[in-house]
C-alpha cells in the first residue's frame, strides 16, 4: 500500500453511473470492501463517494437523464479546468460538461478526445480525489483502451504535457494491436497506459478508459465475483505487469482487476 496524492495529469478519481445503484453498492462492498458515505447528494443527482478504511476510494451515481449507464468514468487532476479545456478543444476534443463547480468539492469537465474515449478532469477543492494506491480495493492503474493510438498519443502529450514511454513494439507503424503501449508518466511515475486497441474491439465500440482495482487474490476475488453475479470477460492471466482479471458488474459495468507481479 502507499499513500497518493495524484500529480497533475494522473488520474485522481474514478465514478461508476449505475442502474442500480444500490445492488452496485452490494457486489463491490463484498468483493473490495468498499462502504458508502452517508446518504446520496439530491442536490449533485444522487451522488455517493465508496470508501475504504474510511477514505474516498471511488464514486457511485445514477444515471442523469437519457445518459450511459453502468459505466465507469475516469478523471485526471487538472489545477485549471478551463485552460484544460480550452487545450484540449484545441487538441481536437469535443467539450461534453464545460468546468462545472461541485460545491466546495471542486470542479469536474468532461471531454471526449479525438480518438473517440470520454476523459473527465477534476480540479480538487476540498475533495482531493482517492488518496491510497495499490492496496486491496484500491486502484492499481488506468488505462485508454484507444481505437487511434495515435491521435490518442499526440492528444494527451500535448494536453498533459506528459511524457509517454512507449514498449513493445511501440511506435512501429506497421504493428497494430496489444503491442502497441504507451506508459503515461505524470513526473517520475506512470499510473495511466494507452493501448493500441483498434483490433482488439468490434468496429461499433469506441475508445475507452478502463479501470483496474488491486485485490490480495485475484482468483478468489474472481470467484467470488461470479458468484455475485459478474460475467467474468477474462479470468485471471499472468502478465508481466501482474495478475489481470477483466468483469463485467452484476448490472454490466466494465472493471478490471490487477495484483502485482511476484516479488514486487
Amino acid at each position: 500500500m502507499s499513500e497518493y496524492a495524484a500529480p497533475v495529469g494522473a488520474p485522481i478519481w474514478f465514478d461508476l453511473v449505475s442502474s442500480d445503484p444500490a445492488r452496485a453498492a452490494e457486489f463491490y462492498g463484498e468483493i473490495f470492501g468498499w462502504q458508502l458515505e452517508g446518504p446520496a447528494h439530491p442536490e449533485f443527482g444522487g451522488y455517493q463517494n465508496f470508501t475504504r478504511n474510511g477514505k474516498r476510494v471511488a464514486g457511485l451515481i445514477p444515471p442523469m437523464g437519457e445518459g450511459p449507464a453502468n459505466i465507469w468514468s475516469v478523471y485526471l487532476h487538472t489545477t485549471d479546468g478551463s485552460a484544460t479545456v480550452a487545450a484540449a478543444e484545441a487538441a481536437g476534443a469535443t467539450v461534453m460538461v464545460p468546468p462545472m463547480a461541485v460545491g466546495d468539492l471542486g470542479s469536474m469537465m468532461v471531454v471526449t478526445d479525438p480518438a473517440g474515449a470520454v476523459i473527465g478532469f477534476w480540479q480538487p477543492g476540498t475533495h482531493p480525489g482517492f488518496t491510497e494506491w495499490g492496496e486491496h480495493g484500491t486502484p492499481y492503474w488506468f488505462e485508454c483502451q484507444s481505437k487511434d493510438y495515435d491521435a490518442s498519443l499526440a492528444f494527451y502529450r500535448q494536453v498533459l504535457g506528459a511524457r509517454i514511454e512507449e514498449i513493445g513494439t511501440g511506435g512501429d507503424p506497421e504493428a497494430v494491436g496489444p503491442d502497441r503501449y504507451g506508459q503515461v508518466f505524470a513526473g517520475e511515475s506512470a499510473y495511466s497506459g494507452i493501448m493500441d486497441a483498434a483490433k482488439l474491439f468490434p468496429a461499433e465500440v469506441p475508445s475507452f478508459w478502463q479501470v483496474y482495482v488491486a485485490v490480495d487474490d485475484v482468483a478468489a476475488t474472481v470467484k467470488q465475483a461470479e458468484e455475485l453475479g459478474a460475467e467474468i470477460v477474462m479470468p485471471g492471466e499472468d502478465t508481466p505487469y501482474g495478475t489481470l482479471a477483466v468483469l463485467r458488474d452484476p448490472l454490466g459495468a466494465l472493471i478490471c482487476l490487477g495484483h502485482p507481479p511476484a516479488g514486487m
